[in-house]
C-alpha cells in the first residue's frame, strides 16, 4: 500500500513538473478584416453582398415614388367622380344632401347598415356589411361636428 502511494505521490510531481517547465509558446495576431466594403473591405465583396441581400430582399418590385404621371391622373379623376356621384347620392336620398348628426339615425345601403348615434363626446356612426357581419365604428368628437355632412 505504501509504494502506491509513493508511486501516485511520485507520478503526480512528475506531472506538475512537466506542465510547469516553460516551453515555446506559440500564437498569432488577431486581425480583424471586415467583409463589407463600405467598413474597409475588400470591394471585391460588394458584388457578393449585393447579390446576397437582393436575394432575401421580399420586397420586390418598384417602389411607390416611380409612378407614372398619366396613372396618377387617372387615379386622381377616378376618386373625384366617384366624389361626385357619392355626393348626388346623398343630395338624391336626403333632399339638400345634408344628414343631421345630432339625431339617431339608421340607413341602410345595398348590403350596408349605417348606424349615426350622437352622444356626449360626439357622434359615433357604426358601418356594418350585412352579409359578412363585418363593422366599423367611427367616431366624430363633438369638437369638429358641426351637426351636419355634406353641406356648405
Amino acid at each position: 500500500m505504501k509504494s502506491l502511494v509513493t508511486t501516485f505521490f511520485v507520478s503526480c510531481v512528475l506531472t506538475g513538473v512537466v506542465l510547469l517547465t516553460p516551453g515555446q509558446a506559440v500564437a498569432q495576431d488577431f486581425v480583424y478584416k471586415p467583409t463589407n466594403p463600405a467598413f474597409g473591405g475588400s470591394p471585391v465583396n460588394y458584388s457578393w453582398l449585393m447579390n446576397s441581400a437582393n436575394s432575401q430582399n421580399k420586397f420586390q418590385g418598384s417602389s411607390g415614388f416611380s409612378r407614372d404621371p398619366l396613372a396618377n391622373f387617372e387615379e386622381s379623376l377616378q376618386r373625384q367622380v366617384l366624389s361626385q356621384l357619392t355626393r348626388q347620392i346623398i343630395g338624391d336620398r336626403f333632399g339638400e344632401g345634408n344628414i343631421d348628426l345630432s339625431e339617431q339615425s339608421n340607413f341602410e345601403f345595398g348590403e350596408f347598415n349605417i348606424n349615426i348615434n350622437p352622444g356626449p363626446d360626439g357622434v359615433s356612426i357604426n358601418i356594418q356589411n350585412i352579409l359578412s357581419g363585418e363593422s366599423t365604428t367611427v367616431t366624430i368628437p363633438s369638437g369638429f361636428s358641426n351637426g351636419n355632412i355634406g353641406g356648405n
